[in-house]
């Protein structure tokens, strides 16, 4: 009885599943064109291998150099004692994890793994609070580029609105990321290497190795790390950001036809947030909806949401308190849909996907709506 119910479950989901494969493809063929609908799949992931697997890989292999160093040279023992008290109370996270903070935002969200991966720097952690670094170092990925880039449009005050914005977004998302793991899952309350303190401690005692050596097998080692990482991110960003683009983005800007090209698809993110026009007026103060491309775009891919603006600009709705919620929500968000689901995967917790993608969601959301009223207050 229990192996008929469980085939006739098997079969019931497999048809689910064709149904829905089906009606979302067969979808985006009927708008595109089943040719130009293959291309610009295989299209967009080959130019996200080549243009944005590489670039992140690089710097994983650079931030992962740098982790080791850090570690090897007892930076991260000094910043865990130094930050301790800003970082507890706000994030409920070790000091060490400010690092975390730095290095996304100077770079990109991936710079958060190599840390969490080093078995020196996660010694500081529990399990849970682990796992929520995706969503921390995820609210700060590609902040330096936002900031300049919004600070070019002459409203530094209110990029900087929108930094606290993302920073409040921030504390939001990892709290909730903790309360969700820890609600599913109690026995992550534990170390995640508990073992590892006197092991670690005999690894700094019997250093024997000149500082030239300590150096130079850091930085390999660390390198090292980062090679595989950004190996192990290559499934997620291929899979997921394709097809966060072909829900987001239209034909051909230049001739307004699918011809198969890299970046094309039917914008039904866009037109499903047209509808709810009226909660974005209310909660971001957007005089013009068109600027809801631009949160919609953030969650695929933040420096393809960037590309938006000067077209935005151009048509005179880029005001001061757009740019206070664009930069907000584009540094909290940051691309988390088609990251989110690489990081957690390749830290080995695919199971919380879910969880951290909740979390972020409304966090980056929060963070558009603190920023627009704080716009308010100041301006």
């Amino acid at each position: 009885m229990k192996e008929k119910l469980k085939s006739h479950k098997s079969t019931v989901e497999a048809l689910v599943f064709l149904a829905l494969f089906i009606g979302v493809f067969g979808i985006l063929a009927r708008y595109m064109g089943g040719k130009n609908l293959l291309g610009t799949i295989m299209h967009t992931a080959h130019d996200l291998l080549l243009n944005t697997v590489f670039y992140l890989m690089g710097i994983t292999v650079l931030t992962g150099a740098l982790s080791k160093l850090l570690s090897e040279f007892g930076v991260v023992s000094l910043l865990e004692k130094v930050l301790r008290p800003l970082m507890k109370p706000l994030f409920n996270l070790p000091g060490v994890a400010a690092l975390g903070a730095v290095m996304t935002f100077l770079s990109d969200n991936p710079a958060i793994i190599a840390l969490g991966k080093d078995r020196t720097f996660a010694s500081f952690f529990k399990k849970y609070q682990l796992v929520s670094l995706t969503n921390f170092g995820t609210a700060f990925g590609m902040g330096m580029v936002v900031m300049l880039t919004m600070v070019t449009f002459g409203h530094t005050g209110a990029a900087f609105i929108g930094f606290f914005g993302a920073v409040c977004g921030s504390i939001i998302s990892t709290r909730l990321m903790q309360r969700f793991t820890l609600r599913a899952y109690p026995d992550m309350a534990e170390p995640v290497l508990e073992e590892e303190s006197g092991e670690k401690q005999a690894a700094v005692e019997e250093k024997k190795d000149s500082l030239f050596m300590r150096f130079l097998n850091a930085i390999l080692d660390g390198g090292k790390n980062g090679v595989d990482l950004g190996l192990q991110i290559i499934p997620g960003v291929l899979i997921i950001t394709t097809f966060v683009i072909l829900i987001t983005f239209g034909p051909n800007a230049d001739t307004g036809t699918y011809d198969g090209g890299v970046g094309q698809g039917v914008p039904v993110l866009p037109w499903l947030a047209e509808k709810i026009h009226w909660v974005f007026e209310w909660l971001f103060g957007f005089t013009d909806m068109r600027l809801i491309a631009f949160p919609m775009t953030a969650l695929g891919a933040v420096g393809a949401a960037l590309g938006l603006l000067p077209t935005f600009n151009a048509a005179g709705f880029f005001d001061g308190n757009a740019i206070a919620v664009c930069t907000a929500i584009g540094m909290c968000w940051s691309g988390f849909l088609s990251t989110h689901t690489a990081m957690l995967d390749s830290l080995g917790y695919r199971k919380l996907i879910s969880k951290a993608i909740a979390a972020h969601g409304i966090a980056g959301l929060c963070a558009g709506v603190i920023a627009h009223f704080a716009y308010i207050l100041i301006f």
